[in-house]
């Protein structure tokens, strides 16, 4: 699975890392992690609040931290 966190690098956006690969780990899902962090990719990939999570280049969560639970039930 592809997941890409887009932000500046700030604690949210390593929160919102943190958490996907808890949950990920926690699904037992092989999983491929890239974070985003130059501005203009953030923008090309339509993303209008950091941070961001997105599932095979689809937006799943946009300007929120989601706990590791609400990002299991995403990901499952």
């Amino acid at each position: 699975m592809k997941l890409k966190i887009y932000g500046s690098g700030c604690a949210k956006c390593n929160q919102l890392t943190a958490n996907t690969e808890a949950a990920a780990q926690a699904l037992g899902i092989s999983y491929e992690l890239e974070k985003v962090t130059d501005m203009n990719g953030i923008i090309d990939a339509g993303v209008m609040r950091t941070p961001a999570l997105a599932v095979a280049d689809v937006i799943i969560i946009e300007g929120k931290v989601p706990n590791v639970e609400e990002i299991k039930q995403l990901l499952a």
